[in-house]
């Protein structure tokens, strides 16, 4: 392939196993002029691993604002920039916006490499809904702060994904499983991709007994995916679930949802996604 001049590529590195870099991930990164990187010395390990020597600056979260501008200036006058995170697809929960955005505004193409994201790669593999999520990053580190995003989060019908530390994953299920209910589902990833990944489903209040249990399972980086907010919060009561379930069985989403609120009085506009939901089970 051939390089654009001019243009910035957004390029996903590997979340733990090397392996999964795409060989046009390689190429781009060889063929650029410099790579924008949020650890150089990081980024360095994967570069020297796969032969690239091409430059790096680094680009992070203290700097971002002010290297992006003369990025942009370097992309203005020809030369390819690859932008890259410590690990996964750069921008989510990384480094990256500010020089995305400016460059979009100068005029400046834009190229993303997809590749390995951490969020996707659990989501994937949760067994929650997938049709439908919300992705909210890191909770805030302080208890009320934490607890309050939570309470905005309590009614969706979405499922919820998360990032965590591995000291704060305890405090923020115990703060999800108090805020969310305790019963809710959810699925801990840890460590993707690597040695010691794990996979492991429960509800809440399960997930942080399992948790206290072995001091292992607190140990390395988390995406913790929360099954959305159950029918009865959405306003869909038992009554109403029977009565869709029964005409499901007889005829249309669109006219098991209409003839089920003349029957229950359950506004339509909640009954018609819960019955894609169920049609979909």
């Amino acid at each position: 392939m051939s390089i654009i001049s001019g243009a910035l590529y957004v390029v996903a590195t590997p979340i733990g196993n090397l392996g999964d870099i795409s060989a046009r991930a390689i190429e781009v990164l060889r063929g650029v002029t410099v790579i924008a990187a949020e650890d150089t010395r990081h980024s360095g390990k994967l570069l020297h691993h796969f032969g690239i020597k091409t430059p790096t600056l680094a680009l992070h979260d203290h700097n971002e604002r002010a290297v992006s501008e003369s990025i942009v200036a370097r992309l203005q006058a020809g030369e390819a920039v690859a932008l890259v995170s410590d690990a996964g697809t750069p921008l989510i929960s990384d480094p990256g916006f500010h020089l995305v955005a400016q460059a979009r505004a100068a005029g400046c193409q834009v190229i993303p490499v997809p590749g390995a994201s951490a969020l996707l790669a659990a989501l994937s593999a949760s067994g929650l809904p997938s049709d439908r999520f919300v992705f909210e990053g890191f909770l805030p580190a302080k208890e009320g702060a934490r607890a309050a995003k939570l309470e905005q989060l309590r009614d969706d019908p979405r499922t919820l994904v998360f990032y965590e530390a591995p000291h704060r994953i305890e405090a923020s299920i115990a703060a999800m499983a108090a805020v969310l209910g305790g019963a809710r589902r959810a699925v801990i990833a840890r460590e993707l991709t690597k040695t010691f990944e794990t996979i492991h489903g429960d509800t809440l209040a399960g997930l942080l007994q399992w948790l206290a249990a072995d001091a292992n399972q607190r140990k390395g980086e988390f995406v913790v995916v929360v099954s959305g907010a159950p029918t009865e919060v959405r306003g869909v009561d038992g009554e109403a679930e029977r009565v869709l379930r029964l005409l499901l069985a007889e005829m249309s989403v669109k006219q098991a949802a209409a003839l089920t609120a003349k029957i229950t009085g359950v506004k339509k506009n909640l009954l018609y996604p819960f019955a894609l939901d169920i049609s979909g089970d």
